[in-house]
């Protein structure tokens, strides 16, 4: 006997199951790139969910597709181009895990473990990727080092009652992909600057890490000492 699908939700009942994952975090109230990015979710996530994809599987895929980055950022050329197209496309995936999620009623804390997971294996990646395109080895360990510090210290933050929603600070994971992105594209249409062009790219990520940790730990201060 076929097993009979859940309907998936239209663009409000996503909206709103959302909201109850995020903290009671109303989209209509944000701005309008965050409703924007939300109807562009859905849209692409819609589908996945219709064909009953697990959310675990977009979760794997997008942590492994930057690893598909790694050959054309050392070849040089025009070839960090495709590299680039590779980490956007990992990024939106790891957008649309949690949406399926959503929409296939699939949220659960192994989920929200597993995406933070991928979400480092792929910063981990990313990182990779730049050493590869000509960034000093020591930069990029010294960028993975600040991005894993505010992204621990954030984790330790929600254990020790800091909200759901927490504090946006300016290196936050979109910041770092766009980053990335941005600096690869350069690379691909100037390949004489590539190492340069490498170098600034992570110096760029360890600045906003370090300038994100220190935003954080400012409102952290302020709030826990309060509790």
């Amino acid at each position: 006997m076929r097993r009979r699908r859940t309907p998936v939700p239209g663009r409000d009942g996503y909206l709103r199951a959302w909201s109850v994952t995020h903290g009671g975090y109303d989209p209509a109230t944000g701005g309008v790139l965050v409703r924007r990015w939300l109807g562009l979710t859905y849209l692409f996530a819609r589908p996945l969910a219709a064909l009953g994809t697990p959310p675990a599987a977009v979760t794997a895929v997008a942590a492994a597709l930057p690893a598909l980055a790694m050959a054309p950022a050392a070849a040089g050329g025009r070839w960090p181009l495709l590299a680039a197209v590779i980490v956007l496309a990992s990024a939106v995936l790891d957008s649309l895990d949690g949406a399926v999620a959503v929409l296939r009623d699939r949220v659960s804390p192994v989920g929200f473990v597993l995406d933070s997971v991928a979400d480092r294996v792929a910063d981990t990646l990313y990182l990779v990727v730049l050493w590869l395109l000509g960034a000093p080895g020591w930069l990029a360990v010294a960028a993975g080092a600040g991005l894993f510090l505010l992204e621990y210290t954030r984790a330790r933050a929600g254990n020790a009652g800091f909200g759901e929603i927490g504090v946006v600070t300016v290196g936050e994971r979109p910041t770092r992909v766009i980053l990335t992105v941005a600096g690869l594209l350069a690379a691909g249409v100037l390949p004489a600057l590539r190492e340069p062009v490498a170098a600034v790219t992570t110096a760029a990520v360890l600045a906003v890490a370090a300038v994100g940790l220190g935003q954080l730990a400012a409102v952290l201060r302020r709030v826990l000492r309060g509790r």
